[in-house]
């Protein structure tokens, strides 16, 4: 778990490009202890045989040697890993750590020659919204015969057929009066869930690609809203379904009602009941047939008509299931042919996928640029933190959110990080829940404390945060549509103002320091209440320690000439040695810039 002085990642203390061209020699740094004299080579796998380079000395500090070694980006991914030399026989170094036995090809650290994420998006923090329940204008509109007009502080409908019809009247020109309160949490980039008209209030079964919801305000509306997010010098996503759309979409209609029209092709037809392939069955979510040319083509132009718009980017909705059913899998052809369209018409535009559980197969594959990291992020802290009594399901399993210590929490975030680049994971989205998911709130069985401490992890650790509207202000809601909970805007006794105050704080404190949105991660010290870790960037160090509980000192040798606290407040016992004793608080957040 912990490397004991052996460390390489890929950020830019460690590799010298993060966008190497295909061909480039790429120079790579690992470190070691002091003593490690026996030697360092990275082994690389050029045309899938294993191959030997010496690494040589660049540097060295009173306790560790910076060892240099080049690599060639001589394919689209190129996997390297070290091995150090030593007494007792080699260990190799991977992105999955320090082991003493062989250990397969799939940790690796990673080289990509795809055309990288734009620069912007390392150092964003994302603020979703969910439209309806956001923030409303009060314009009167008239309701489409599916609709229930709901009240602004009435109860949310959680369950039955009422939900998905329920209408609160939030709407784009109301978000666009609220990004005060967006720019005050100092949030950067807002990412909308669907803005196409649908007979729903989720819009995830779009009648239409072409035109936003004139529930929402419209075109117009959107484009205001867009005028105004970038002149505050903010970005703004929108939300695709690339997998399917709704069965009142004209292209569905002219497929189901003519077995001769050009639309056929873009759906799956069967003999069965239902008549046709649906998301998870759901007959008002008609699945789209990507081996057909013409849906494509159709949708790459919606991809480029709404950048053309405005839109800086986009999240797309159920990307693990697109091009998917059965034998056919065009996955990666259509991340790819999505990310094409996206550069054609944005070359700085962003591509993040929806994906639930194990994205890593579907990363590093010239399409998506990252992931909403449920698996990697998401499900390991909502079972660290976890309230003792809480009983809730578990993102998808049959069964409750498990109550797991630390060691096994770090485990599951570095199993999943370990199979992709380090770009492609601190272009994923750390979320502590969306508009699909339980509040953080209520996965901390009501605790502030243990939310402070789960803020801390997501704005501290690689990732980029991602914030659903609400959690700043510490709404509750125990499953997805729970907690899609109007924002109570004028309901001031509603809001955790201290909550919001620990997230405005770790915004500003991601934003102010490039070692949280640049630097690399070491961990430090895990166990089964306690974790300790270092970001590192350009000679600056932080040392963080997130806690749910009271436990142990923790004494680490960090060989370290103070430790000023730069959260938490709390101060460190230093030894004359460099070692450093931390607080044994707990539920704590702690976080100190560390000085030689």
């Amino acid at each position: 778990m912990i490397d004991r002085g052996f460390h390489h990642d890929g950020s830019p203390d460690h590799v010298s490009t993060q966008a190497p061209e295909l061909g480039e020699t790429v120079t790579v740094f690992v470190r070691t202890p002091r003593d490690q004299r026996s030697g360092v080579h990275v082994r690389t796998t050029p045309d899938g045989e294993p191959h030997f380079t010496e690494a040589v000395i660049d540097r060295e500090t009173e306790h560790e040697t910076w060892w240099r070694a080049d690599v060639v980006a001589r394919h689209p991914v190129s996997r390297y890993r070290f091995l150090i030399d030593g007494p007792g026989g080699y260990r190799w170094l991977t992105a999955a750590g320090l082991t003493s036995h062989d250990v397969p090809d799939t940790t690796d650290f990673r080289l990509v020659t795809h055309a990288a994420p734009p620069a912007w998006a390392t150092g964003s923090v994302v603020y979703q919204i969910f439209p309806d329940r956001f923030a409303s204008s009060g314009a009167e509109r008239d309701l489409p015969s599916w609709a229930i007009a709901r009240g602004w502080d009435d109860p949310v409908a959680g369950t039955g057929p009422d939900t998905p019809r329920q209408i609160f009247g939030g709407d784009l020109d109301g978000i666009r009066s609220r990004l005060d309160h967006v720019a005050a949490l100092g949030a950067d980039t807002l990412y909308l869930t669907p803005v196409f008209p649908a007979a729903s209030n989720h819009r995830y079964n779009a009648s239409s690609f072409a035109e936003v919801d004139p529930l929402l305000g419209g075109d117009a509306a959107y484009r205001a809203l867009i005028d105004e997010t970038h002149r505050r010098g903010m970005r703004i996503l929108g939300d695709l379904t690339t997998n399917h759309c709704g069965d009142t979409h004209p292209w569905f209609r002219a497929a189901a009602k003519d077995k001769g029209a050009a639309e056929r092709e873009m759906f799956f037809f069967t003999d069965d009941d239902l008549g046709y392939e649906a998301w998870m069955g759901v007959p008002s979510l008609p699945k789209f047939d990507w081996a057909s040319e013409r849906l494509a083509g159709e949708m790459e132009e919606v991809v480029r008509r709404w950048l053309r718009f405005g839109l800086d980017g986009w999240r797309i909705d159920v990307a693990n299931m697109t091009g998917r059913l059965r034998r056919a899998d065009h996955a990666h052809e259509v991340a790819r042919r999505i990310r094409r369209a996206l550069a054609a018409e944005s070359p700085d535009g962003l591509l993040v996928a929806e994906h639930a559980h194990d994205a890593t197969g579907d990363l590093d594959a010239d399409g998506w640029q990252g992931t909403m990291n449920y698996a990697g992020f998401t499900r390991p802290v909502w079972s660290w933190l976890r309230g003792p009594e809480l009983r809730l399901p578990f993102l998808g399993v049959p069964a409750e959110v498990p109550r797991i210590g630390g060691g096994d929490a770090v485990a599951t975030m570095r199993a999943f990080s370990s199979l992709v680049s380090w770009r492609s994971l601190t272009h994923s989205w750390s979320i502590l829940g969306s508009h699909d998911t339980a509040r953080i709130r209520t996965v901390c069985g009501g605790d502030p404390a243990l939310v402070e401490v789960a803020a801390g992890l997501m704005f501290t650790l690689p990732g980029t945060p991602m914030v659903f509207a609400g959690d700043e202000i510490g709404l509750e809601g125990a499953w997805g549509e729970d907690a899609r909970r109007t924002m109570p805007w004028d309901r001031p006794e509603r809001w955790d103002h201290g909550t919001f105050g620990v997230y405005r704080d770790l915004v500003a404190l991601r934003r102010s320091e490039p070692a949280l949105r640049h630097g690399g991660l070491r961990w430090l010290h895990v166990s089964e209440d306690a974790v300790v870790y270092v970001r590192e960037h350009a000679g600056e160090r932080l040392l963080v320690l997130a806690a749910r509980a009271a436990h142990r000192p923790v004494r680490l040798p960090l060989a370290a000439r103070s430790a000023v606290p730069v959260y938490g407040g709390a101060e460190t016992a230093l030894s004359d040695d460099g070692t450093v004793t931390l607080p044994a608080d707990g539920p704590a957040l702690h976080i100190w810039r560390l000085t030689r």
